[in-house]
Parts: C-alpha cells; sequence; structure tokens
C-alpha cells in the first residue's frame, strides 16, 4: 500500500513510522486540500508541533502546511513548553511520549499556568484509561497513532473553529456568574473564582446552554470529545468541583442535577 505526504511525493507506508495517512490517495487529496485550505476564508491559524520523529514531524509539516497551516515545530518537550509559553498557538498538537519532558507534563504545567490553547495529544497508547489520563491532563482531543490524516485535519478543524466560535462571543452571565471568555475568568457577585482550564470548558458549555437540560453523553461529546462511555464518573466528579466553587458560599444555587436525566445551569430552583 502507498499513502500520499504530498502532491507529488509517494512514500510506501512501510518506510513511514507511526502514522498512518490512509485516506488520502491520488484522486481525493486534491479535495482535502480544497476542503481544509482556510488561505482562502480565513486568517492562517498558526500551530505549534511538539513532535520527536524527526520523520514524521517532517511529514506533518509538510503536509499542514500544504493545508494553509502556519507551522512551528519543537523536537522535545522543554523546547515544547518554552515555545508553548513564549509564543501564540491557534492549537498545540502534542506527542505524549517526549524526550527531557513528557507530554501530559508538559500539558499539566501549560494548564497550571493558566494556557488554555486547544490541545491535540498524539499517542500510541489507545486504552480506555490513557485517553482518560489524556483529556484529564488538560487536553482537548486525543489521536491515537497510527490514524488517517485527513482525521488529524478534521479534528485540527474542529478545535480552530470551536476556538473561533468562542472568540466570537467574549461575556458570558446567568444570574450574578460572569465568564469573561477573553480573560478567561469567572465572578459571582463580584467575586472572582478560579477555575481549571477543563471546569471552565465545563461551565462554559453549561453557560451557552443556560435553561436546558444536558445529558452525561452531551458533556462527554461536547466538553470532553469522547464519543465512547469511558465507564468513569469524570462528569460527575467535574460537576461536583465546579458546583462547589460557583455555588457553595451563596444563597441561591445555580447548577442543577437532575437525577437519571442531567444537569442545568439555572438561576430559578
Amino acid at each position: 500500500m502507498w499513502v500520499i505526504v504530498s502532491e507529488s511525493v509517494l512514500m510506501p507506508k512501510s518506510n513511514f513510522t507511526e502514522y498512518d495517512l490512509t485516506g488520502i490517495f491520488p484522486h481525493d487529496y486534491q479535495m482535502v486540500r480544497k476542503r481544509y485550505n482556510k488561505s482562502e476564508y480565513y486568517e492562517q491559524m498558526r500551530i505549534l508541533l511538539i513532535e520527536d520523529d524527526i520523520q514524521a514531524a517532517d511529514y506533518l509539516v509538510k503536509g499542514l502546511t500544504e493545508n494553509a497551516y502556519v507551522i512551528d515545530h519543537a523536537a522535545d518537550g522543554e523546547q515544547g513548553l518554552n515555545l508553548a509559553l513564549s509564543e501564540t498557538y491557534d492549537v498545540l498538537v502534542v506527542d505524549r511520549m517526549l524526550p527531557k519532558r513528557d507530554g501530559l507534563s508538559l500539558i499539566r504545567m501549560l494548564r497550571a499556568d493558566g494556557n488554555v490553547t486547544p490541545i491535540l495529544i498524539l499517542s500510541a497508547l489507545a486504552e480506555v484509561d490513557d485517553r482518560v489520563e489524556g483529556l484529564r491532563s488538560g487536553g482537548d482531543d486525543y489521536l491515537i497513532k497510527p490514524y488517517a490524516f485527513s482525521e488529524l485535519l478534521a479534528r485540527l478543524d474542529a478545535l480552530t473553529r470551536r476556538r473561533t466560535e468562542t472568540n466570537t462571543v467574549s461575556h458570558l452571565k446567568i444570574a450574578d456568574l460572569e465568564l469573561n471568555l477573553l480573560k478567561h475568568k469567572v465572578n459571582r457577585a463580584g467575586q472572582p473564582i478560579r477555575l481549571q482550564p477543563m471546569e471552565l470548558r465545563l461551565l462554559e458549555y453549561l453557560m451557552r446552554h443556560t435553561g436546558q437540560v444536558v445529558t452525561r453523553t452531551m458533556l462527554l461529546e461536547q466538553v470532553w470529545d469522547l464519543h465512547f462511555d469511558p465507564q468513569t464518573n469524570v462528569v460527575d466528579t467535574q460537576i461536583s468541583r465546579l458546583r462547589s466553587k460557583i455555588d457553595k458560599g451563596f444563597n441561591k444555587p445555580l447548577l442543577h442535577t437532575l437525577r437519571g436525566i442531567g444537569y442545568k445551569l439555572d438561576e430559578l430552583a
């Protein structure tokens, strides 16, 4: 089997390490490029790729560049962390197994520093627990190796679109609870509330659906981007943590649990 890594270069699959670019063949490559060519409509998106496999990184940089992304590449975790902290990116693509600093440690440090840039984790670790750990560390999406290059493009498109849509609205409010999406700050009745990145995403989703019942499945898909049930209590745990931060100490609770149904953010009891 042959896979395409550019318009004119074909490589045998056996020579391509770690990544599977199946799904992008000569007959449909132009279609994929046209679909994801953002330069015709949008400002080019800037991506930081943190990948220690130089051959794989070269292929990805070439393919993403031809799909109108601007790419910076770091070959180890320390270099990647320094770039992520000093530069501004639309998305970070982070390999999980990196020299000098592993991918999840890097992500945790970024989130602890308040960096909320969307992160796509690449990893050959495919067990449910591995994926859940990656997302709990602060990743926004988790792509298992080997994968189709077209799927990588689709996931990047979704992450950049989500970021763009988020930026069109800068402020959300329900009762005396306010979320500033640009500054990533939350306050209630004028009191600042410190939330972790995943708690911020969860609150944003709930505030965008104020007064509506959202199910556990909806939250897994829209907040964690998990299209399967991980058989964990991650949603219940995060809801509990969020409730303790936005409702504790205030007379009127805003986050409600409807047993067996889902959750609702509403100022009405």
